[in-house]
């Protein structure tokens, strides 16, 4: 693919105010048929969800979405209009070779395709979009220290070793503070957490934390959790930024406390169905 499309609103208004602007509904209706144009074009009917980031809880129509998840045409493009709008969920969509998706900003998406497609498309014509073409083929995210661990049979063995001591496991399934889920491991539950954990997820394992509220976290990244931690799926809340008080904390019914430092110790990335790890995460730390 070397041609790019960038797609956004023609009306500064709407660039300034996405959604909350009047002639909004307009613009995503042409982005919608855009969309649609190139996607037809590309001969593509879904994408593969990748570089997913979740800062708010998912709505229904999207639950379960996940990294690797091939989403149907209809589901891509009202995920695109969500990122257009500014509020998510993000990720990139693709089919590689025909079809790349990327948010923009102001309400601009991008659009990577091949040459022929783009020559088919040189005289689409749009009132409330604006069209911009460049020679330009999409980067691949730099990644410094990639995760190549894989939570493979020999790492579910480590992880029920671990399960004698008071043990904690989260799976990082998106970026973003609700790509997350935390549980507590016990003798027993590791089959099932393994079977629970989805493909492309970063898990990360921490054995006798420390759980002690205390000042010099609040400054740092942090997960708090509510008591008594059972075996099983845990309530939480995330704090990317650290928080003013222990009291703000305690307020919302989170007395426990977990440094994100502590996850750079032991992690592994869930493979796909055939045993190939395809995520591309960035090790803890």
């Amino acid at each position: 693919m070397s041609m790019e499309l960038i797609v956004s609103p023609r009306v500064e208004r709407v660039r300034e105010q996405l959604e909350s602007a009047g002639a909004w509904s307009s613009y995503a209706a042409e982005l919608r048929q855009v969309l649609g144009v190139v996607s037809e074009k590309s001969g593509v009917g879904s994408l593969e969800v990748g570089e997913l980031l979740v800062s708010e809880p998912l709505p229904d129509r999207h639950r379960g979405l996940c990294n690797g998840a091939e989403v149907q045409l209809p589901q891509v493009i009202d995920l695109v209009e969500g990122m257009a709008a500014g509020r998510g969920p993000y990720c990139l969509l693709s089919a590689p070779g025909r079809l790349r998706i990327e948010s923009g900003w102001d309400g601009s998406v991008h659009l990577y395709m091949t040459r022929a497609v783009a020559a088919e498309l040189a005289v689409f014509q749009s009132r409330e979009v604006a069209l911009q073409w460049r020679h330009s083929a999409p980067e691949l995210t730099a990644i410094s220290n990639l995760v190549d661990v894989v939570a493979d049979e020999s790492f579910w063995a480590m992880v029920s070793d671990a399960s004698e001591r008071f043990t904690l496991l989260c799976e990082r399934w998106a970026y973003g503070a609700y790509g997350y889920r935390w549980f507590r491991v016990a003798r027993g539950n590791v089959a099932e957490l393994a079977r629970l954990m989805r493909p492309r997820s970063l898990v990360c394992v921490v054995s006798d934390p420390e759980l002690r509220p205390r000042l010099e976290l609040l400054e740092d990244d942090f997960t708090a959790f509510a008591a008594p931690l059972m075996p099983g799926e845990l309530a939480y809340r995330a704090y990317p930024g650290g928080a003013d008080t222990l009291t703000e904390v305690a307020s919302e019914g989170f007395t426990l406390m977990l440094a994100d430092r502590a996850m750079s110790d032991w992690f592994a990335v869930v493979p796909d169905s055939d045993g190939v790890n395809r995520a591309r995460w960035e090790a803890p730390g």
